[in-house]
């Protein structure tokens, strides 16, 4: 990862943060927020059953005069601030922040004297920073509208997402139609390898397309003490676990990286028995699309000639969860102003190489400009890797994505157009 000198020294559209004069309400609000954050960490809700993180969300929103609609997407909440239409009646434009709730079964071991109190779960990704971001932005915006309107110049839309953890969530909200009339979106995601007081921007290509795979090894049981009599699907499934590596390196484009990975076996019956049946869960990650697009019909000859060279079959179901996101350049350069005017130049990290993670805020860009951003969260000592039972984000860099956030978005309504 390599840090640009600067963001372009294009002309700034838009107001500064000085002249929005919003420092002292946010250093108002931010404790507020930091204990609604840690009291989301402390009661963390899988995905799709985001209820009381829902309602708490709707709630606050109302306080600060947003018009909120529950039940987005199953658990999902949008809410809206502003004009839709000038003095005029001329059409303004709608801008999105999209901001996910959800947390993951992961059994906490950080330590701290918020953690979860759900056994088996955690906010193991930030969705909890996220949500209080998001609502962080709500609370300034609303400022804004009471004290200087005229800088709205347009709707605001904030999109408080479930199950971005299954991928399911934005086809849900996508469906009940929370992305209709926007004209862009805007996205944020934590970052545990960028120190906090910093975010990372990249154009273009910024995550991974991704399935998720399923594949069934069938053999023929038999006596542990007879295997030459019996068609063991765990060796067979150990072949197809190294052979799809084999294949990948050597029969598909080194320039076009695939990762697969099984996450999951079942298998067996007994100590002495042969295996007759095998499962296999994985996922599949590429960056090309085109590629992306021939995977599954080529995981499939592939996983059929192996277990039949060893004398078994197998059955394979692939499901696409998500394409990779792609960031509008335009909107990108307009996050790194933001963030080298608030943060300055050197806290603007421009990312050479996209993640292979998956991130189902593509599915709400298809059709739609939007950029996605990452948000340092690395304290003084590190931060554990998303997914990490020891994940602990440092809370700095709640204010960051905020005031990164409001400003962009404020300056993409007054662009000019």
């Amino acid at each position: 990862m390599n840090t640009s000198p600067a963001p372009t020294n294009a002309p700034v559209a838009g107001p500064s943060w000085q002249s929005l004069a919003l420092e002292p309400e946010l250093a108002a609000v931010l404790p507020e927020l930091i204990q609604l954050r840690r009291h989301l960490h402390r009661h963390p809700e899988l995905s799709g059953h985001e209820q009381q993180t829902a309602a708490l969300v709707a709630g606050e929103l109302r306080r600060w005069g947003w018009q909120v609609r529950e039940g987005v997407g199953r658990t999902g909440v949008v809410a809206e601030l502003g004009s839709s239409a000038g003095p005029e009646g001329e059409p303004l434009p709608v801008v999105g922040l999209r901001v996910d709730m959800d947390a993951l079964p992961v059994e906490e071991r950080t330590g701290l004297d918020y953690a979860s109190t759900v056994q088996g779960l955690m906010h193991a990704c930030g969705h909890d920073l996220h949500t209080a971001v998001g609502l962080g932005v709500a609370r300034l915006l609303a400022a804004v509208v009471q004290r200087q309107p005229q800088l709205l110049r347009g709707r605001v839309r904030l999109l408080f997402q479930p199950a971005e953890e299954t991928a399911q969530g934005a086809a849900w909200m996508k469906l009940d139609g929370a992305t209709a009339g926007l004209d862009a979106l805007f996205g944020v995601h934590v970052f545990p390898s960028i120190p906090v007081g910093s975010i990372g921007v990249r154009s273009g290509s910024l995550t991974a397309a991704a399935g998720e795979l399923e594949v069934e090894v069938l053999g023929e049981g038999g006596h542990g003490a007879r295997p030459h009599q019996s068609t063991d699907a765990i060796w067979i499934a150990a072949r197809v676990v190294s052979g799809l590596q084999e294949a990948i390196s050597r029969r598909l484009d080194a320039l076009h990286p695939v990762v697969v990975s099984f996450g999951r076996i079942e298998g067996g019956r007994a100590f002495n028995v042969i295996a007759d049946h095998v499962r296999l869960l994985g996922t599949v990650r590429c960056l090309d699309n085109d590629v992306h697009a021939q995977l599954p019909a080529w995981i499939e000859e592939t996983v059929h000639a192996l277990c039949q060279g060893h004398g078994g079959e197998a059955r394979v179901r692939y499901r696409c969860i998500s394409p990779p996101v792609h960031n509008d350049p335009a909107l990108t350069e307009l996050v790194a102003q933001a963030g080298a005017e608030l943060l300055g130049p050197d806290r603007v990290q421009w990312l050479e190489q996209p993640s292979l993670g998956a991130e189902d805020f593509a599915e709400l860009l298809d059709g739609l400009r939007g950029t996605m951003f990452r948000l340092g969260v690395a304290g003084p000592q590190g931060c554990s890797p998303l997914h990490s039972n020891t994940f602990a984000p440092d809370e700095g860099a709640l204010a960051v994505g905020i005031r990164v956030l409001t400003l962009s978005l404020l300056r993409w309504m007054d662009r000019p157009r």
